[in-house]
């Protein structure tokens, strides 16, 4: 029996408590001792992470203020850096006990928890082991591979975690090998909002910033799980609700983070008896994928108001004057509007037209709009349509452009959004090509390159031959992954630059490496002295961070020192890139950068280092417009919302599956079994459904299910012995945990345009177990 199938039955109790409180100390508590650090040594850490004196959070993205808090982190974020900082290491002797197949049984949670990695290591097919390697040799063999392969066939990619620097070198580094291949982790999650913002309002990015916090007098959110994902911005949320503004929260899964919160920094509220701030005025469960449905209805009741308010001879709903100077499309998407029937919006959304003429309501009254959305939204098969629908609404009431108001995407990984900003992008009209061949004479690629889902096609079909890995999990994070992890095998060079060791380490190609790095909180002496990096965050600020925590092995080198020292082996000669005196002092980088963007980082080692960062100059946060048509676009779903003609439900156990993080987790990596915000432990093999599905089907909590997607394109597609609970969900829809289940993700379900994987969208059908070795699998406690 595989060691990574080994999960004991799951403990569900409901969970009251509000998000923060006590509740959220002992959980980074229990984390600190359990890696075996001191609770004053990571509290000491702790105090510096996001202060502009300290190091920006290796987890979330979201903003750093400048009137910092005296512990500016989070409960994830404090996981992020215990689980960095743990005193367990991956070392040369552990590679030496343990076989590569042995370790393909672990589960991902095990992988991590063994601590970080030591020294570069090589993959030895004779013993099935890594083996220790000298950092001379391995950049020599990358080398050679890379100079007998064609670029075209090699990919570069990179997760959110590589700073602005990095990011830099790293670009430089494939264009001037010949490739175009940048995939990164934004395609995975907000390349919607990359391909959709654009279009509406001429910025790949969001237009709010922290301040705005303080004048808005209503926010929107849409699909975001903050209490996990993102919660510091639970702060500003709770000073938003003290002061009265109401806030509406739409998706699918109740969670705690949007329901209570409890600040763990405040000593009032942690001894007050209460339950913390209601941080939702309402709260709609709609249906997966409802979205453009409910902001159909939220759009049709200012329609109805403002023809209400002509009538009257009073004031406009509308902001016309906004809409007539800056706007274009706005007559089609009146129509569509109008012509949409209230029997239609709330049979697809699952909302009643009350609840939303409620938040119409409200939003015709408020003056000062937010609009914040995460991959709820993105992560469907409209999920384009929907990041410039939310757009929309926003327009219509001229909330795009002013103080207190604007669209606002809330990223995942810390530098996931930086690192597009300086050249990480297969598509090369986002990139100063032409500046790259001037600055440093050679000639980049001008073809576009392969984003995630077209890097997945071409390991499958065997088009790929080698994978850099900057960081991340890939072949975890991607769909499809039986598939992939089978055709991984085939690749003719793989290597991970890393801080620990992950599933996708294990799948070897004829050439594989280990590169371990630094990690972000600990000290980095180049030849000029210690270094700082920047970083962006959500709200487009770019921010200085300074690791200051001794290295875990002697042993590791920088992220730019391994990406120059590939790049001397692979490239001599192919440029005027001073490697060595970049890596001797990052401040050069950042001039370069400075170079190339002029109008994102005037002044930039001047700047980053200042309290709360420095904001990229954004035209369309003073209400200039960079799209084709110099103007604000209205825009008109391609498919309305009443059905994707692409996902068919149809079928008495057929359901729509979510995704889902656990708040022990953050992207692929696994803290621990725990869901404390949704009251699960033990396991995260659990279906969540609704109780009268579960009826329906006959089952009962704890019961034992397969899944299967569905889909009729031959290839089986499934994950067995998943517990099933019920939970308070919309009928017809399910959720289960992100990566176990991406396996169910076909490649092709993708949003249109983006490519971003569909997972809050999943057709998928549930059966009662039917397997014996499956229930006993599941029933055997962990070890």
């Amino acid at each position: 029996m595989k060691r990574s199938e080994i999960q004991p039955e799951p403990t569900v109790a409901p969970y009251d408590e509000p998000t923060g409180g006590w509740g959220s100390v002992k959980s980074l508590a229990q984390k600190s001792l359990a890696e075996g650090l001191a609770i004053s040594t990571i509290w000491n850490t702790l105090y510096k992470q996001n202060k502009p004196d300290g190091f920006a959070c290796v987890s979330c993205s979201w903003a750093k203020p400048a009137d910092a808090n005296t512990f500016e982190f989070c409960e994830n974020g404090a996981k992020a850096t215990i689980w960095e900082q743990t005193k367990r290491r991956t070392s040369r002797d552990f590679f030496a006990r343990h076989k590569v197949s042995e370790l393909l049984d672990w589960p991902d949670h095990d992988l991590e928890k063994n601590g970080r990695l030591t020294s570069p290591m090589r993959y030895d097919a004779s013993l099935d082991q890594y083996v220790p390697v000298s950092w001379d040799s391995a950049f020599a063999e990358i080398g050679r591979e890379l100079q007998a392969l064609d670029p075209k066939s090699v990919i570069f990619y990179a997760s959110g975690r590589a700073s602005l620097e990095t990011s830099y070198m790293y670009q430089l580094l494939a264009r001037v090998y010949g490739s175009q291949n940048l995939p990164d982790s934004s395609n995975m999650c907000h390349e919607s909002t990359s391909v959709g913002l654009p279009l509406s309002i001429g910025s790949p990015v969001g237009t709010v910033v922290y301040e705005d916090f303080e004048h808005c007098d209503m926010m929107l959110f849409f699909g975001h799980n903050t209490g996990t994902n993102a919660p510091r911005l639970l702060h500003p949320l709770q000073e938003a609700r003290k002061r009265g503004v109401p806030v509406f929260t739409f998706n699918p899964v109740e969670e705690r983070g949007q329901m209570r919160f409890k600040n763990p920094q405040s000593p009032a509220e942690m001894l007050s008896p209460g339950a913390g701030t209601k941080m939702s005025s309402e709260y709609f469960q709609l249906r997966c994928g409802g979205d453009i449905a409910a902001m159909t209805g939220i759009a049709k009741t200012v329609f109805q108001l403002d023809d209400e308010a002509v009538a009257a001879g009073a004031a406009r709903v509308l902001d016309t004057a906004f809409i007539a100077e800056h706007c274009h499309g706005f007559e089609a998407f009146e129509r569509f509007v109008r012509d949409a029937s209230w029997e239609s919006i709330e049979r697809r959304s699952g909302l009643a037209r009350a609840e939303l003429e409620e938040v119409g309501r409200t939003y015709a009254r408020s003056d000062a709009v937010m609009a914040h959305y995460g991959m709820g939204l993105t992560q469907h098969r409209n999920g384009v349509d929907n990041v410039r629908m939310l757009t929309n609404l926003l327009l219509m009431r001229g909330n795009i452009g002013k103080r207190g108001a604007g669209i606002s995407p809330i990223r995942g990984h810390s530098n996931v959004q930086g690192q597009r900003t300086v050249g990480i992008t297969e598509k090369p009209e986002l990139a100063p090509l032409d500046k790259f061949r001037e600055f440093y004479g050679f000639e980049p690629p001008r073809e576009k390159g392969m984003a995630t889902v077209e890097a997945c096609q071409g390991i499958l079909d065997g088009s790929v031959k080698a994978f850099i890995g900057l960081g991340g999990n890939f072949s975890r994070a991607v769909p499809e992954t039986e598939a992939i992890e089978t055709a991984w095998r085939n690749l003719r060079l793989h290597v991970q630059i890393s801080t620990k060791l992950n599933r996708n380490h294990l799948l070897p190609g004829a050439v594989t490496f280990i590169l371990p790095c630094l990690g972000r909180i600990e000290r980095d002496r180049q030849a000029s002295g210690d270094q700082t990096v920047s970083i962006e965050d959500s709200t487009a600020c770019i921010h200085g961070s300074k690791g200051w925590r001794p290295p875990a092995s002697p042993e590791l080198l920088s992220e730019p020192r391994i990406v120059a020292e590939i790049a001397k082996a692979t490239v001599p000669g192919r440029s005027t890139i001073p490697w060595d005196e970049w890596v001797g002092d990052y401040a050069k980088v950042r001039d370069e950068i400075e170079r190339a963007y002029p109008q994102y980082f005037a002044d930039f080692n001047k700047r980053f280092l200042q309290p709360g960062g420095f904001h990229r100059d954004l035209p369309a946060c003073r209400r200039e417009w960079k799209t084709e048509n110099g103007k604000a676009n209205f825009h008109v779903p391609e498919d309305g919302f009443d059905t994707d003609p692409d996902i068919d439900t149809r079928g008495p156990d057929v359901f729509t599956l979510m995704t889902l993080r656990s708040n022990d987790q953050f992207n692929t990596t696994v803290y621990g079994y725990d869901d404390r915000l949704r009251g699960i432990s033990g396991s995260r093999m659990v279906l969540l459904m609704n109780g009268e599905d579960m009826a329906r089907l006959q089952l009962r909590d704890q019961d034992l299910v397969d899944v299967e997607t569905h889909a009729d394109d031959g290839v089986d597609r499934r994950v067995k012995g998943l517990r099933v609970h019920a939970y308070k969900l919309p009928k017809g829809d399910v959720g289960g945990y992100y990566p176990e289940l991406n396996r169910l993700i076909p490649l092709w379900h993708h949003a249109k345009d983006s490519h971003v994987p569909a997972a809050k969208s999943v057709p998928i059908r549930v059966r009662r177990a039917t397997d014996p070795a499956t229930a006993q699998a599941a029933a055997t406690p962990a070890e």
